[in-house]
């Protein structure tokens, strides 16, 4: 077994560290999400608090890690009798990004299930983590078919495996620790609130502790064992301390006093649903085990919601997670000492008399009485147009500054028409893993997902010659097959954005922007990666290489300036380019062409309007799937957005059809197109 960094060696990291140890102290606090930079040493931190956690006590011979004072009823390996116990060290299990279903829940062995009736079970790695650390490393990564696994057994502490009727079930409760960069995309919202604490994580700017870090890490390097022996002692030390928290927990009071400044918090900030109020009084009271206190205090449910709340206040993935200390402080101070009263008068209104604070009660604030919410996320009132600009605004060569985006709004599905084979995703007709059944085929390797009434007509034919006596069916692996399902897949969803002088001029750049934002909503909610391109003055810019961060898509549209000429079939020669090259990377994901643009070509050489039909015709050739937003404005119309849609072989649609009814018949008008110019 490989030695693992120690813990206590890990330099800085100061709210990492408090936030596993408190999971250490009470597991019911609910895991950790570690958010931060590659680099970070995020994942040697938790792998280094596996060696601190206390031994287990399992039932001997049990491989679900059933507890001996209390084994598991319904455990597929039971009902255990007096088979002695045993103790080992508390596991940590990694959950790969890519891991099959099968891995994850387990799987059964359809075969013998189906000719015999034997449940032959394999465990998987949720039944491994029981009673221990299920550690995912890029969780923000992770298939949605696992996620929807992981919450089931979060939500009810047991996998569930069905299999055409065949069902095994076994308890799975766990501490969830995930790792992620916020570069790399975010987490679904229910998984994300699943995770009882956050921690941002960055590496340190301080030159010494740098230094430090470097030391250890070639120390470690160069003599593992060596370097885990020289903090062995402080090991034992953190160890010893854990043991002595947990055991104190249980004597630790939280007055009503408490309780209700942790309700105040959750309210004051907004936050969804009662899990964060449970989630904060239990971070509290580790808080006060781990500090050798019988009693949580002010400053206790104050750390508590540094961890417990920023992640749980997200209204979009535009929102930067965080927490505005100075109202948070406000807060504890305005409800400090304070006791909710048993009966309150039912004829009092909850804003009371006299001084305005809460009455009734002590209900906490609501609406607007309190601090004003923030507003992180779009401007409450964004201009639907950019602003005048000023001689003074504008930079080198014409630019412009940026201007804001106007407010998001909800659009209706853009989809890539044909039936695809990409990653699970919630945008276009492909053939997944999980879905409706559409047919039956022989599986290519194992089988994941058995077609009952194929396997049995494969197998029927041949009973006599196999010499079947009995009721069972005589099954064999050609019989086998495998569902062919359809579902939903994500696509590359690449933006070109005309940022020229054009679009800042008529005062349209706020909406446009608006517009693409809404579409990054969109692409989020659908699991989609997405790129943007933008072209203006002479060249075209790949501001964001495809990735599945929309949020980056959206900090570098809001920070995108205009200005200068409309180089069209630099833009679109751009997109060509970075499609070809995503896919060689990605074959099995389908692109979707986005082109904000009102059509006008001003640039790129002597003929702008023909240099830019011939390099959508490049993307038409491709079979690329194209969608062109007409941001022309104006009584007069020229059109020339409409023109670039046919010469791309998509559809055009006007930043007000984008939010009407009318665009959901845009991929059939799509598919009609393409179904034209094939038969001409």
């Amino acid at each position: 077994m490989s030695t693992r960094y120690p813990f206590t060696a890990v330099v800085g990291m100061d709210d990492l560290r408090l936030a596993l140890l408190l999971n250490a102290v009470s597991p019911s606090v609910g895991g950790v999400l570690v958010r931060g930079e590659k680099g970070t040493a995020k994942s040697t931190a938790v792998r280094a608090l596996a060696e601190l956690l206390p031994e287990v006590a399992v039932v001997a011979g049990c491989r679900f890690s059933c507890d001996p004072a209390s084994p598991d009823p319904g455990c597929p390996d039971g009902p255990h009798g007096d088979g002695g116990a045993d103790a080992r060290p508390a596991r940590m299990v990694e959950l790969p990004v890519g891991a099959s279903e099968d891995r994850l829940v387990g799987s059964l062995d359809i075969e013998k299930a189906l000719a015999d009736g034997v449940k032959a079970f394999e465990p998987g790695l949720l039944a491994a983590a029981h009673r221990g650390i299920l550690y995912v490393d890029e969780v923000n990564l992770l298939s949605d078919h696992l996620i929807d696994h992981l919450l089931d057994a979060a939500a009810m502490g047991a996998s569930h495996v069905e299999r055409e009727g065949v069902s095994v079930r076994h308890a799975a409760r766990f501490l969830l620790v995930g790792t992620m960069n916020p570069e790399e995309g975010e987490l679904r919202p229910q998984l994300l609130d699943r995770f009882g604490l956050t921690v941002e994580v960055a590496a340190s700017r301080v030159p010494e502790e740098r230094v430090e870090v470097v030391r250890r890490r070639l120390a470690f390097e160069d003599d593992p064992a060596g370097f885990a022996e020289r903090w062995a002692g402080e090991e034992a030390a953190l160890r010893e301390r854990i043991v002595a928290a947990r055991e104190l927990l249980p004597k630790v009071a939280l007055g009503d006093a408490v309780l209700l400044q942790i309700a105040a918090t959750c309210a004051a900030f907004e936050v969804d649903g009662m899990r964060a109020d449970i989630v904060m009084a239990r971070t509290a009271t580790a808080l006060a085990a781990w500090a050798g206190r019988e009693e949580v205090t002010s400053e206790d449910v104050r750390q508590a919601a540094l961890l417990a709340l920023p992640h749980r206040r997200r209204r979009n993935p535009f929102d930067a997670p965080g927490m505005d200390e100075d109202k948070l402080d406000e807060t504890l101070e305005r409800f400090k000492g304070e006791e909710p009263e048993d009966d309150p008068d039912p004829d009092q209104g909850p804003d009371g008399p006299g001084d305005g604070g809460p009455g009734g009660g002590g209900v906490p604030p609501q609406g607007g009485e309190g601090p004003a919410p923030e507003t992180d996320g779009v401007p409450e009132e964004a201009p639907a147009q950019a602003p005048e600009h000023t001689p003074a605004s504008r930079g080198a060569g014409g630019e412009r500054a940026a201007v804001k985006a106007a407010e998001p709004f909800r659009t209706k599905m853009l989809s890539v028409p044909g039936l695809g084979d990409g990653a699970a995703g919630r945008r276009s007709r492909a053939r997944t893993e999980h879905g409706r059944t559409t047919g039956a085929t022989r599986p290519r390797g194992a089988l994941t997902k058995l077609h009952l009434s194929a396997t049995v007509r494969a197998a029927a034919p041949h009973q006599r010659a196999r010499g079947r006596s009995g009721a069972g069916l005589v099954v064999r692996r050609d019989d086998l097959r495998q569902a062919v399902r359809e579902g939903r897949e994500g696509n590359l969803v690449l933006f070109v954005v005309d940022a020229s002088g054009s679009m800042a001029a008529r005062k349209r750049m706020g909406a446009v922007k608006g517009a693409v934002l809404s579409l990054l909503l969109d692409a989020y909610q659908r699991r989609d990666k997405v790129g943007l391109i933008t072209f203006r003055g002479r060249a075209a810019e790949l501001a964001l290489p495809p990735t599945s961060s929309v949020d980056a898509a959206a900090a570098r549209l809001e920070e995108l300036p205009t200005g200068g000429r409309t180089p069209l079939s630099a833009g679109l020669l751009r997109a060509h380019d970075v499609l070809r090259v995503e896919r060689l990377r990605d074959p099995s994901r389908r692109p979707l062409l986005v082109v904000v643009t009102d059509g006008r070509a001003t640039g790129g050489g002597p003929d702008p309007v023909g240099l830019a039909a011939r390099a959508a015709r490049l993307h038409a050739a491709d079979g690329t799937a194209s969608v062109v937003v007409d941001c022309e404005a104006g009584p007069v119309r020229l059109g020339l957005a409409g023109d670039l849609a046919r010469h791309l072989g998509g559809t055009a649609v006007t930043l007000d059809e984008l939010r009407a009814d009318a665009i959901a018949g845009l991929v059939r008008e799509a598919q009609v197109n393409r179904s034209v110019r094939r038969a001409a």
